[in-house]
């Protein structure tokens, strides 16, 4: 799903106000509450369904660039879910053709279970994918989390060498695909999509800011 500004509360039905959502988080504000922050790739899934949608379990993730680490770091992650909340974090399984998505994610330690990871309450994961050049950037618009950070103006023209930047017509809602199309966000290629703008990696980390950050990662 695409993010958009979230608009203002609205009335209750009776005249009331409704209860004014939280405001979206920074990108610091996310690294600060986090244990760890780090890129990763999505391995493998081993979730429960309710009516084709991922109700609790596990998540295996590949750590390819950790950002943030307070513990030693295994080099592959288990992350757990139960439920469907707000900020749920369920990640979409690869199948056996393909390599996994890549995420920024924001975890924290499970409190009961040793190992095991939780997303944060604010969202746990935001969209990377690989560029042109072998570098990542976050697709843009934002894909898994709304921040309050003003990221338009980092957002660049990117050439992507990322699967998961090209789709279907049909793989996308029609509402997000036309206004995708209309911002400039979104090109064709034949019967295809590519997505064509994302913010280097390079600018997140300094929204993240090195306070928030793990300088000396030999914790790993």
């Amino acid at each position: 799903m695409f993010l958009l500004a979230a608009s203002p509360a609205a009335l209750a039905q009776d005249g009331e106000p409704e209860e004014a959502e939280k405001p979206a988080p920074s990108l610091s504000e996310l690294a600060a509450a986090a244990d760890l922050v780090a890129l990763v790739r999505v391995l493998d899934t081993d979730y429960q369904y309710t009516r084709n949608f991922p109700s609790g379990g596990s998540a295996f993730l590949e750590v390819l660039i950790p950002y943030k680490v307070s513990r030693p770091l295994e080099d592959i992650l288990e992350v757990y879910e139960e439920g469907l909340h707000e900020g749920e974090c369920y990640f979409e399984n690869p199948s056996v053709l393909e390599e996994g998505r890549r995420h920024l994610v924001f975890l924290r330690f499970h409190p009961q279970v040793e190992d095991q990871y939780q997303g944060l309450d604010q969202g746990c994961r935001l969209e990377m994918l690989v560029t042109a050049d072998n570098g990542y950037a976050l697709r843009y618009p934002l894909n898994g989390i709304e921040v309050s950070d003003d990221v338009q103006g980092l957002a660049q023209q990117m050439r992507y060498a990322d699967g998961y930047a090209v789709f279907k017509f049909e793989d996308l809602p029609a509402d997000e695909r036309v206004w995708l199309e209309e911002n400039g966000y979104l090109a064709r290629e034949g019967e295809h999509y590519r997505y064509t703008h994302g913010i280097p990696v390079s600018e997140v980390r300094k929204l993240m800011g090195p306070e928030a950050l793990t300088l000396d990662r030999s914790l790993k």
